[in-house]
Parts: structure tokens; C-alpha cells; sequence
């Protein structure tokens, strides 16, 4: 019996005597199947493989990104945040090796996981049993929980705090239960936001956007964008972080606010004619 991964996005499946026959995120119009057909892995293999190692670098007083070299899956960030003693993985990776355990462990390990949306879902469930850890995620997105876990917590409403100052918030868009995760203290108690891609930081620093799917660019509604930057707008944060290591690292909530109203503009035609 092998725990499967899926190679196009990196998540985990319950152990089976045969890999699963197609991959639920990956066939769904957000995410899509290799062109070459669907492929399955297991996190041996990756690690027999020697080829990978996760790379981790502080950011912040208190905030951690973790990355794999080179990119399995997705290849989206993982960030630890140290809050008076309390450590938050937000989001997860499929790869972890001893020295990523060594060094959690060092900081105090993990006392929460919680996770922005299923594309990064990886392998949540042993990453929780490795570190003994709950893990957060909205219960508007339970179907797409491949592996099941007892440490899984689905969590209802528009927030939900996690330690005093560290709080998650539902924005929906990309999923139903696309969540942020908002660190009051954060960024010399300027306050850090750390968005996954609900909030897409984009090539000019300047801006964020908001998809439906970004592989196939489908743009969501212009009444949803609103209802997003309005959730954003009472959330004091001045540094942004998304799943690709892409920081607004000034005036983050501003730009929120004007990246929004930029983006209902194009859709409503206002913004430019072309």
C-alpha cells in the first residue's frame, strides 16, 4: 500500500495497492491535467530521489517561508509565523525531510496548520502527524479534502482566530473557502497579510489580482472582487505575501483596495477601451 501524489499538483492521496484512476483537483477547471496525461509519485520517491531539499528563509521577525528545490507540484510557498510562542504553518508542501523537521522543531514546532485553499492541500495530514497538529481549513471546501484526517478541523462563518492577533478570514473567489491569513503583529506590528493566491500578488509589485483559475484565466465576478476588498478593507496589514514568494511589501492594504477597483473597472469596460 502506497500513499499516491498527484505530480501536477503536489497533493496526497489515502494509501491504496494501485495509484487512484484520475486526481479531483487536477480534472476540475481550476487546475488542470498534465498534457501528457495524468502521473503519480510517492514522497519515498521524492526523497530517495535525493534531487529536492526545501529551502527556508526568514522574512520577518517572526515569519519563515519554506520553499522545495526544485519545484514539486504547484511549487507554492509555505510560511511558519511565531506568534508569542505560537507557531502557524500556513499552507503546506508535499516534500519534508528531517532537516525541515529539525528545524521546526528548533522554533517549537507547529501548533496549528492552516490552509488558504485545496491546491495546497499537499501532504497536510502527515505533516500533521509528524508535528502533532490540528489543522484549519474552511468547511465550504470539504469536498475537495483528498486525504481524510482526525486532525482535520473544518471551520465555519467569516474568521476564525487561532491565536490572539493570528486570525483567518474567509474571502472566498478563488474556492468557496479561499482563506487569508491575517497577522496583526506582524511586520514590525504594521500588521502582514499572507493570502496564498485568494490574493495574487503579480509581476508589478504594485498590484494584486483575483481569479477564478489562474492556469486557464478564468476572471471572477466584479460583484466578488468587491465583496473581497470590502472583507480586506477592515484588516490593517502593510505587507502582503502570496504562495509564490511575490510581496507587496509597502501600503499592502492600499493596494488591495486599488487593485480591486482596477479590476471592476476592466470588466465594466471603464477602465480602458481597446
Amino acid at each position: 500500500m502506497k500513499k499516491y501524489v498527484c505530480t501536477t499538483c503536489g497533493v496526497q492521496y489515502p494509501a491504496s495497492s494501485e495509484e487512484p484512476k484520475a486526481c479531483p483537483i487536477c480534472e476540475e477547471e481550476r487546475q488542470y491535467v498534465n498534457p501528457d496525461g495524468q502521473s503519480w509519485t510517492t514522497h519515498d520517491e521524492l526523497i530517495s530521489s535525493g534531487r529536492y531539499r526545501n529551502v527556508i528563509k526568514q522574512e520577518e521577525e517572526g515569519l519563515y517561508s519554506i520553499t522545495t528545490t526544485p519545484e514539486i507540484g504547484i511549487g507554492q510557498t509555505a510560511y511558519l509565523v511565531v506568534e508569542d510562542g505560537f507557531i502557524t504553518l500556513w499552507d503546506c508542501l508535499t516534500y519534508l525531510d528531517d532537516e525541515t523537521v529539525e528545524f521546526i522543531q528548533s522554533l517549537g514546532g507547529i501548533d496549528a496548520i492552516a490552509l488558504s485553499h485545496p491546491h495546497y492541500y499537499s501532504r497536510q495530514s502527515d505533516w500533521a502527524e509528524v508535528f502533532d497538529a490540528p489543522i484549519y481549513i474552511h468547511a465550504d471546501d470539504r469536498e475537495w479534502v483528498m486525504e481524510p484526517s482526525e486532525r482535520i478541523h473544518f471551520w465555519k462563518g467569516e474568521e476564525k482566530q487561532l491565536k490572539e492577533g493570528v486570525t483567518l478570514h474567509r474571502l472566498g473567489g478563488h474556492f468557496k473557502g479561499g482563506a487569508v491569513l491575517h497577522w496583526k503583529n506582524g511586520n514590525e506590528g504594521r500588521g502582514t497579510l499572507l493570502t496564498g493566491d485568494i490574493i495574487q500578488v503579480v509581476q508589478d509589485r504594485n498590484w494584486v489580482s483575483f481569479m477564478y483559475s489562474y492556469p486557464n484565466l478564468i476572471p471572477l465576478p466584479a460583484s466578488k472582487v468587491e465583496e473581497m476588498a470590502q472583507k480586506t478593507a477592515g484588516l490593517s496589514f502593510n505587507i502582503l505575501y502570496n504562495a509564490f514568494h511575490k510581496v507587496v511589501r509597502n501600503d499592502a492594504s492600499k493596494v488591495v483596495q486599488q487593485s480591486a477597483e482596477r479590476y471592476v473597472k476592466a470588466l465594466e469596460g471603464k477602465w480602458f477601451a481597446t
